[in-house]
């Protein structure tokens, strides 16, 4: 049944946000991290962007952010649950089988239909991270910056690039999507199929 992979999926990606977000929050900021004139970095380690940014934005800067892929990470799943368990019916044989190729496929499918989420949910994310690197600095220097939400960036977006401002870079979340539904499906529909099952025929 799809809905309960869909709620099971939807919990896994909150629990999984809520848990790894400040990390990558860090890794954002890292990359995104401007270099001096003589070459000094914002930023000498993790652990140094880690403490910085802790200090300057407290616990809830840590996640600043976190909203797009909390409220979106739902949708996601569905989308590419839902995708997956399609194409994988409708690529079996006469046979009723599905060789690992065309689980390739259809894991592969499944990850190209979830990219009209991760592309603007990806691109919001890391701008609301950054956004609060700008404000941290500029409150350290007496300016007052006004406060950006998810929202306004976006209507910003359409508004000054149409609806493809919010789905730049999706060459690069394809790519990476992709492959890893390639691996990942096929990978986790094998390892299921060799776990244990109930005696009463049911397959569970």
């Amino acid at each position: 049944s799809l809905v309960p992979k869909i709620v099971n999926g939807g919990i896994a990606g909150i629990i999984g946000v809520s848990c790894v977000f400040p990390l990558d929050l860090v890794k954002t900021r890292l990359q995104n991290q401007q270099i001096g004139p003589r070459g000094e970095k914002m930023y000498s380690s993790m652990f140094d962007c880690f403490v910085k940014t802790y200090r300057a934005e407290g616990y809830f800067g840590m996640y600043r952010g976190s909203a797009v892929n909390i409220l979106l990470i739902t949708p996601e799943k569905a989308i590419k649950l839902a995708a997956n368990d399609f194409f994988r019916y409708h690529l079996q044989t006469r046979q009723g089988t599905l060789p690992m190729f065309r689980q390739m496929i259809a894991g592969g499918l499944a990850g190209l239909c979830q990219i009209v989420v991760t592309t603007p949910m990806e691109l919001l994310k890391i701008q609301m991270q950054d956004a609060g690197r700008v404000a941290a600095q500029a409150k350290e220097t007496g300016k007052v910056v006004p406060k950006i939400t998810a929202t306004s960036m976006t209507i910003n977006l359409l508004k000054q690039h149409g609806i493809i401002g919010i789905y730049k870079g999706t060459a690069a979340t394809m790519l990476r999507d992709v492959t890893f539904s390639v691996i990942y499906f096929p990978l986790f529909a094998t390892l299921n199929a060799l776990g244990p099952r109930k005696s009463d025929g049911s397959g569970w």
